[in-house]
């Protein structure tokens, strides 16, 4: 039933059944909120054993003794694992603390004051795919970075037009990726795309960075997984190396307040990037990497942990397609993604009406992502995408409300067929 289709007298008995229902749950008190991808307790309880998990014994296998100074590129055990997760070398890696976020901030400062603005006559731009991860675009608000929107489709961001903006303009020094199971849509990039990027520097100039934040790598909610070429082996291969900085972390993986994350930079950047970090810290939390380490023990390990959260998280995404498909898959409506991994679900509705949906659906206590928080500035020229985050609440909180937002959605949609979206 394509409401578009439908004549005005459906549609304003439709409006009337979609109102009463309004008003029932306006009545309820509801108070939900689906706002962050958070995991929720019992994803947090599987990894309770590393309260304790050192016993006591703080020695690496050389000796070294965590609880002291010093290690600034982090333990050898935790960067190896971080190597492992992010498909690169033990060379490459850096340890962090609890979130590859910081890591990300921290990296952009200091390009911009080592490299990006001695070179600048004008401000600093960053290529963005649409939707995206709205933290990335806070970033360079923050820093006063020009943020410029890619279309991004099913096989990762449109090259050509990448291609075609960094050869145009020298200012563009970075794009940001998140090339596995994407937030919000949870795209992976094809083989054909990553190796593009591998190529991409020679284009861009010998500054410009691909910020690669693999955070859902091992985030699988398929029994088959997504394949994804590893960016640092194809751009050594172009000798491109140097344009390459990966980011990820086990902040979904184990606790997300108290896990560990990761920085992947060619030798040469990794040498310059200690330098810098040398005048801010000794180092980052080693008893943390070792109890990381001895719990996590290796990529089959991580493996292993992560089919413990799909069997919590994927039920709730099925929860939420499920509804979906059932109540708005033949409307027109609306259409949504259907990841394979990741942890969001991204879906349009009809152009103009996402923060009209998100403020009825706030109005009777369903908190939803603000629309537009998936584009740069906040501003999603067509109004009309909303990210789902399924993972914190428990199932029957989901569920109810996957009900409230597909009641909006129709409600919204077919006030606006009949000209009265303005209510």
């Amino acid at each position: 039933m394509n409401y578009a289709d439908l004549p005005t007298t459906d549609l304003e008995q439709l409006e009337t059944t979609l109102t009463e229902a309004y008003s029932a749950f306006k009545s309820a008190g509801l108070n939900l909120d689906l706002t962050r991808g958070k995991p929720a307790a019992d994803q947090l309880d599987l990894a309770n054993e590393l309260d304790g998990i050192l016993k006591g014994f703080y020695l690496l296998q050389d000796g070294t003794d965590v609880r002291n100074y010093g290690g600034l590129l982090g333990i050898p055990e935790a960067r190896q694992l971080g190597a492992e997760m992010l498909d690169c070398r033990t060379e490459h890696i850096m340890v962090g603390g609890n979130s590859s976020l910081n890591l990300m901030h921290t990296y952009v400062d200091f390009m911009l004051q080592s490299t990006w603005r001695t070179e600048a006559d004008s401000p600093i731009k960053f290529l963005c795919p649409v939707p995206g991860y709205d933290r990335h675009f806070t970033i360079c608000e923050h820093f006063g970075i020009e943020m410029i929107p890619v279309d991004l489709s099913n096989t990762g961001p449109d090259m050509d037009q990448v291609e075609k903006l960094v050869s145009e303009d020298p200012m563009i020094k970075g794009i940001w990726c998140v090339p596995k199971y994407s937030n919000p849509g949870g795209e992976t990039y094809s083989a054909e795309t990553v190796k593009r990027f591998a190529r991409l520097a020679k284009q861009a100039g010998n500054n410009f960075r691909i910020i690669w934040d693999n955070a859902y790598a091992v985030h699988h909610l398929a029994d088959q997984h997504d394949p994804l070429l590893s960016l640092m082996v194809e751009a050594e291969h172009q000798k491109n190396e140097d344009s390459v900085v990966i980011f990820g972390s086990t902040s979904k993986v184990t606790f997300a307040g108290a896990g560990i994350s990761f920085i992947g930079l060619s030798p040469s950047n990794l040498s310059a990037f200690e330098k810098y970090m040398a005048t801010s810290t000794i180092g980052f939390d080693k008893v943390n990497q070792l109890r990381h380490v001895r719990f996590l023990k290796d990529a089959e390990g991580v493996a292993a942990h992560m089919e413990k959260h799909r069997a919590l998280i994927a039920p709730k995404f099925k929860a939420v397609l499920d509804a979906l498909d059932s109540e708005l898959g033949d409307t027109g409506i609306a259409n949504w993604s259907k990841p394979r991994g990741g942890y969001f679900i991204s879906l349009n509705t009809r152009p103009g009406l996402a923060g009209k949906i998100v403020q009825l659906a706030g109005e009777i206590g369903v908190k939803l992502t603000p629309a537009g928080a998936t584009y740069p500035y906040g501003l999603d020229p067509k109004d009309e995408n909303i990210r789902i985050a399924p993972t914190y609440p428990t199932t029957s909180s989901l569920k109810q409300a996957v009900e409230v937002l597909i009641t909006c959605i129709k409600l919204a949609s077919v006030r606006q067929l009949l000209g009265n979206d303005h209510e």
